[in-house]
């Protein structure tokens, strides 16, 4: 079965290729780059595996039909009717990750929080979404690593980078950039009032280095500073973390997770490259919704969802209006329907090609 969405002779293709590479006699001369060889041969081979088992459930559904068919047997019709059932479910989410086809989405993520005014309060809710997001990418198999990091005075953040890695993981992920409103009873407050707290999530891919941005070393700032990590523990007693401010674009990225400042700041110039080629993509969109001549809303700092603790639970998004009572389980990284959800709205919205 080849062409429209899914092209097996395609795949099939790209499959042989990334194999042919690794026979080379100095494909392990770079590690890093047959790393990535590797990483998109497995991805590949995933969808190809999946789509593999999408039809061998078809061919089983189309043989229990027969069998239905002829023994008139009801307890058949029920089965056949689960798996029809289930059979869609699964196709609906396969057709999601081949939709997820722009130049960076098969990249991995970096995802920075920042809790809004309000002090101890929203710093413990930006605390919650860094766990939040860390178990979504624990149930998908992704790596979390911890970029940067500055403990809340109290509680909870003042601000989390961390690099979220796997395939898709931008395509999946940068359905949560926005504001998320919590309301809730709050832990800190003695009277036992109810509190608004807001915290922005930013997602950005952590872009390849084959990607070209041009960046003049005139236009950087550079500062050093002590690590400390999670509860403010010193990771080491020199200034190894760097902060690098892109003075053009106001754009400032930090990071502390390794020893050397050299390995710091290599990482921090990655991530700033990352931002810029972002907020290229963001003007190239802004400069062809303008040539249609369409009215979009900025999406930057609008509030996405809202997480309700008190008086009732429930979690809506309101682009979609998809919501959900089951607070606590949303809270422990059950995202895709969210994430789903808004991906299958934006396909919805582009025009026909």
């Amino acid at each position: 079965m080849s062409g429209g969405l899914f092209d097996l002779d395609l795949k099939q293709e790209i499959i042989a290729n990334f194999e042919e590479k690794m026979t080379a006699l100095d494909f392990w001369d770079d590690n890093e780059k047959a790393q990535k060889v590797i990483s998109e041969l497995n991805a590949v081979k995933s969808v190809a595996d999946q789509y593999d088992r999408l039809s061998t459930q078809r061919e089983d559904l189309e043989t229990l039909l027969e069998l239905a068919a002829e023994e008139e047997d009801e307890s058949l019709d029920s089965e056949l009717t689960a798996g029809v059932a289930d059979l869609m479910n699964k196709i609906g989410d396969f057709e999601l990750q081949l939709l997820l086809n722009q130049p960076y989405d098969k990249l991995d993520a970096i995802l920075e929080l920042h809790p809004g005014a309000g002090g101890t309060e929203s710093q413990d809710w930006g605390q919650m979404l860094y766990r939040m997001y860390t178990r979504w990418a624990e149930k998908h198999g992704y790596k979390v690593e911890v970029l940067d990091y500055l403990a809340g005075d109290e509680a909870g953040i003042k601000s989390v980078t961390i690099s979220i890695k796997g395939h898709n993981a931008y395509g999946y992920l940068k359905a949560e950039k926005g504001v998320h409103r919590l309301v809730r009873i709050s832990p800190f407050d003695a009277s036992g009032r109810r509190h608004t707290s807001f915290a922005s999530c930013d997602v950005m891919p952590e872009i390849d280095d084959d990607i070209e941005i041009e960046i003049r070393s005139d236009d950087l700032k550079i500062d050093t500073y002590r690590s400390s990590g999670a509860g403010g523990q010193h990771v080491n007693k020199t200034e190894s973390a760097i902060r690098i401010t892109h003075i053009p674009s106001g754009i400032v990225v930090a990071c502390q997770k390794e020893r050397s400042q050299i390995h710091n700041r290599d990482r921090a110039m990655k991530m700033l490259r990352s931002k810029l080629y972002e907020l290229k993509i963001e003007e190239q969109q802004k400069h062809l919704a303008e040539i249609r001549g369409e009215q979009s809303e900025i999406a930057w700092g609008s509030q996405i969802r809202s997480y309700v603790f008190h008086p009732y639970s429930m979690v809506k998004d309101h682009r979609t209006s998809i919501e959900t009572g089951n607070v606590g389980a949303v809270m422990d990284g059950d995202l895709d329907s969210f994430i789903n959800g808004y991906l299958r709205h934006q396909i919805r919205q582009q025009p026909e090609s």
